[in-house]
This record gives structure tokens, sequence and C-alpha cells, in this order.
């Protein structure tokens, strides 16, 4: 029986993977957050790490606030770079398997192809500059593990994109959003499924491996308001507007799809078509209304 410990188990990834490894008997689980374990200290890590036998580790903790983050500079890197390398670190020690999560704004955007693992990096803002910091604080470990970058993320849980444009449509007549960005959204459940496939396939990698995971399809920012408004039958009509006129703190990546032909051939699956997942998650949280009725 492998002992798995997973970090930012109370964030959306976190969640999900709680949600598909609450009964499976074959492995025992720690889900920790920062109340259970300070991934910022290496000492404490490498004590829960020895203390429970921990042989994987899926990282799904992370500083997301990509606004936030241009002001925030220490606290980010504190916990996307910092408390990678420590657990990388301590992962090459006793000889983890480590699973990291990282992001598609490691790359400027400017490309209006699919991105490659093996595309050149050129973050241009604070969150993405320390994610990409981390990915190669996990290179110079040596650790064994998997770099998974990742977009657009929602969930039945916590904040994300779908459940403000639910709440939005409730609440306008109309709302304005960005229609000159593409990529492709995430759900964490599917990205989920993803991670435990590796884990469980482990003992095949050596070294270390990056993939790219996203939904199938590349959309704007506006066409996801646009189905989310459609599939759950609201008027708020969806006006388009450019980053420019936006004006978000942050740069975002305007191009940041992904070529996902590595990870489907790796772990041979075929990872599912945005819109009907987004339709799954959104009846998920239907259902999640109903029950608290």
């Amino acid at each position: 029986m492998s002992n798995i410990l997973i970090t930012g188990a109370n964030g959306q990834l976190g969640n999900c993977l709680r949600d598909l490894t609450r009964e499976d008997s074959s492995r025992k689980y720690y889900y920790t957050d920062v109340a259970e374990l300070d991934i910022t200290n290496e000492a404490q890590i490498e004590q829960f790490v020895t203390d429970h036998q921990i042989r994987v580790i899926i990282n799904a903790a992370g500083y997301t606030a990509v606004d936030k983050a241009e002001n925030d500079v220490e606290k980010c890197y504190l916990i996307n770079r910092d408390a990678t390398r420590n657990l990388a670190q301590v992962a090459a020690k006793h000889h983890c398997f480590l699973v990291h999560i990282s992001t598609d704004y490691v790359f400027d955007g400017q490309e209006d192809v699919p991105h490659k693992v093996t595309d050149k990096v050129n973050p241009q803002s604070v969150y993405g500059k320390s994610k990409w910091e981390g990915e190669v604080a996990m290179a110079q470990s040596k650790c064994d593990g998997v770099i998974i970058r990742t977009s657009w993320l929602y969930s039945e849980y916590g904040g994300n994109f779908v459940k403000t444009m639910l709440k939005l449509g409730k609440e306008k007549e109309e709302i304005r959003v960005v229609n000159d960005q593409f990529g492709g959204p995430t759900y964490a459940r599917d990205l989920a499924r993803a991670i435990l496939n590796i884990v469980t396939k482990c003992n095949d990698f050596k070294g270390l491996k990056i993939y790219h995971f996203a939904n199938r399809g590349v959309i704007s920012w506006n066409d996801f308001a646009r189905q989310i408004m459609a599939n759950a039958g609201l008027t708020c009509r969806v006006l388009p507007v450019s980053t420019l006129e936006y004006n978000a703190i942050a740069p975002r990546p305007a191009h940041s799809a992904f070529d996902l032909t590595d990870i489907e051939r790796d772990l041979d699956i075929q990872i599912p078509q945005w819109d009907d997942s987004l339709l799954i998650c959104m009846q998920n949280l239907k259902n999640q209304q109903v029950e608290k009725m």
C-alpha cells in the first residue's frame, strides 16, 4: 500500500482529488492544507513524510490570485517557488514521487498555436514567473516526478470563473468579458483523474516529465462565459471587451492553448471536450443547490 500526501487539499483540485480517492482502500491518503502542514517549512515536510512513510506527493497547493500577486510578491514566491523547492528536495531525499501543478502563465502567449511542453517559456506576470521558478526548483532537486501545466481551472469548489459567471448572470442584464484571450478551460475533476492515473504508473517514471493538461477545444473567455449562460438558461448578455480595455493588473497570455499529444499518448487517455465537462460540472452545482434546499 502506497501512502500519498496531497497538499492544498481544501482548494479546487485538492477537493476533487479527495472526492475521487475517498473510496480507494488500496492506498492511504493524507489530505493536508496549511493548518495540517506548512509546506514553506522544509523540516516540517520532512517530518511528515518520515512519520507517515509517504511514497507519493501531489502538490495541489499554490498562490493563484494572479492580480493580487503583482503587489504580494514575497508571499507568491514563497508558496509557488520556495514551497515547491522544499517538497522536491524532501522527495529527492526520501525517494518520493512528486506530482506538481503549474500553469499556462509560464508562456507569454504571443504564438497563436497550441503550446508544446518543449516550447520556450517567457512568463510576463509575477504569478507566472513564480510558477516557472517552482518548475526550475523541482528540476534542480533531481527528484522523480511530473509537472502538469494546466489552465483556466474550474470546479464545484471554491471561487472560479464558472461560479462567478453564474452569480453575475443572475444579478445583471449584461456583463463584459474579454474576447481576445484564447485557451482551454480545465475541469478540475478531469485533471484529478489524470493525476491519479499518473500515480498508478509512477514506477514507470524516472527523472522529470512535463505534461500539458486542459480540456479539448480552444475558446475565448467570452465564448466560455456565453456557454455558461446558455447552459444555465440565463438571459444575461455577454458583451466583448478587449484585454486593453479591460485593463487587468497582471498581464495575461493572449494564446495559452495546449498541445495535449504527450499526456494522451503516455497515459492512454482521451481528454474530454471542454463543453462536455462544463455541462457535468454545472449539473453537479445544480444538484448541490437542490440538496441544500
